[in-house]
């Protein structure tokens, strides 16, 4: 008997129907002599529409209250699962995040599992329970619940997956795998059989939206194999796992872009070395995440800064730094909205020099202005105006001959 962790999104129980729909995968698991952990999100839009009646109330509404809101979505869609096992005739019992066990930083909004204990979870599965979990949320060390940020349950499923020492850990979502590009948007984007956790760390980074960027970390931590399959389809998906030489001669392998990115610029840092560390220190104990860095020593001795960070982080940030000014030591800050990201990601580019130059020349030939880069020996990020950003995705995914990608056959 193996253990399988199953995650189904938004989409996948948005409705009663889909939620049938699920219980029958489910089932189909458990059918096949294994145990099942399965994991969950909210029902289609209900985060969102959690969110919009707080900000109907206050455009600030405090971070504690919104994880104890948001965390109902999950609750309503494990009660629903639990029962839709039962009705066809299998045990099954419904766990909140705090209930499975999981203990996480005390943040609100955007905490990091710390550790699970996975007791409840297996004596449930001893007796032969499916049991379903909530994804999302968690407890932290004050009794507090919280929340692990967008796309949360992602990470849920696959840290459970670690702790308990699961075989794989299948995602099930609305695509049937992963894409060299986001197939809604880029024409000629393909599925791939295939991709490393590097690559897929990258991908998600730089804006993929079909996995967390934690949840592929955990996976590559603990060497968890995850599969993205579709929750509608009976089709295989994309298994990643280290290494994965499916599509070996792919240099580049996919294509992530990213809207609402902000270039921030801090004008008349006086102490490079110090103040460097000081602003960054300062960001990083605010939990804003900084992207792209670039810096300059000015004709007067001093050094002008700018880095790149979501829009939705942008108040917060001028306002950590404002308050910070004089401490820190520079004259100004400034910040440009209106920007996205564009990127290419593939283990290959560490054998093939040329392979930015080819990006950089293709968007020049389009007129595509370049507002900041950052290379990896497996990704290039550039920043370029958010108008130019489908464009960018679609002549780069052409460049690199993405489109005529031929997939190896199906994963048995």
């Amino acid at each position: 008997m193996s253990l399988i962790v199953q995650k189904f999104g938004g989409t996948s129980v948005g409705s009663v129907e889909k939620i049938q729909h699920v219980a029958t995968r489910v089932i189909q698991e458990v059918d096949n002599g294994n145990q099942v952990v399965v994991v969950v999100s909210a029902m289609g839009k209900t985060t969102d529409e959690l969110f919009r009646l707080a900000t109907e109330i206050t455009n600030k509404p405090n971070k504690r209250d919104m994880d104890m809101l948001l965390t109902t979505g999950e609750q309503m869609t494990i009660s629903l699962l639990s029962i839709a096992l039962q009705s066809k005739g299998y045990e099954s019992v419904s766990m909140t995040g705090w209930q499975a066990g999981i203990q996480t930083e005390a943040i609100h909004s955007k905490a990091r599992i710390t550790h699970i204990e996975t007791a409840r979870i297996s004596e449930e599965l001893e007796r032969g329970k499916v049991v379903v979990v909530a994804g999302f949320q968690g407890i932290d060390i004050n009794q507090e619940i919280t929340t692990l940020g967008r796309g949360g349950s992602d990470t849920t499923a696959v840290a459970l997956a670690a702790s308990l020492k699961s075989v794989r850990c299948d995602i099930y979502t609305d695509v049937d795998g992963v894409y060299t590009s986001d197939p809604r948007y880029i024409k000629g984007a393909r599925k791939l059989a295939g991709i490393s956790y590097d690559e897929m760390l990258e991908l998600a980074n730089l804006g993929a939206g079909v996995l967390h960027p934690r949840a592929v970390e955990f996976a590559k931590i603990h060497s968890i194999p995850l599969t993205v399959r579709s929750s509608i389809e009976e089709k295989e998906g994309t298994l990643i796992e280290e290494g994965s030489n499916l599509e070996e001669n792919l240099v580049v392998r996919g294509v992530a872009f990213e809207e609402d990115i902000v270039r921030v610029t801090i004008f008349g840092l006086e102490d490079e070395i110090t103040g460097l560390a000081s602003v960054f220190t300062t960001l990083a104990a605010n939990h804003i995440n900084v992207d792209i860095i670039i810096h300059s020593r000015t004709e007067l001795n001093s050094t002008n800064l700018s880095f790149s960070i979501k829009e939705s982080e942008l108040d917060e940030a001028s306002e950590v730094l404002n308050q910070n000014q004089a401490s820190l030591g520079f004259k100004k800050v400034e910040h440009e909205t209106g920007l996205a990201k564009v990127s290419i990601v593939g283990s290959g580019m560490v054998s093939n020099p040329g392979v930015a130059a080819q990006m950089f020349q293709t968007l020049s030939e389009y007129g595509i202005a370049i507002k900041m880069v950052s290379t990896s020996e497996i990704k290039v990020s550039t920043v370029v105006n958010r108008i130019d950003m489908l464009k960018a995705a679609q002549i780069v995914h052409e460049s690199f001959s993405l489109e005529s990608l031929q997939t190896s056959p199906q994963l048995s």
